[in-house]
């Protein structure tokens, strides 16, 4: 399981997702069903993630299924850059889908 802050056009997520890379066509084929096609993606580390939203965390990540291969942490920008700073996380990617 890998979980990724997307900053998108309509704000910040952090998601869940059981594809290891941003850039798994079906992870991506997920984003873009949902709208969202261009973005920047940092690398959370899953331990990070998981101390910082506690049982919330687990709630989220036990609904994780095979089936449904992406789960939205949470949706609140100010929340997510209050838990996180920018050293903690993964390098920048930049993501544009036609």
């Amino acid at each position: 399981m890998r979980s990724f802050l997307l900053l998108t056009a309509s704000g910040p997520l952090l998601v869940l997702t059981s594809h290891g890379t941003l850039h798994d066509p079906k992870f991506m084929g997920r984003l873009k069903a949902k709208g969202v096609g261009k973005f920047v993606a940092f690398d959370v580390p899953l331990d990070l993630a998981k101390e910082r939203y506690g049982g919330h965390f687990h709630a989220v990540e036990s609904d994780l299924h095979e089936t449904d291969d992406l789960r939205v942490l949470d949706f609140n920008g100010q929340r997510i850059f209050q838990l996180f700073r920018f050293d903690e996380l993964g390098a920048a990617v930049l993501q544009e889908q036609a």
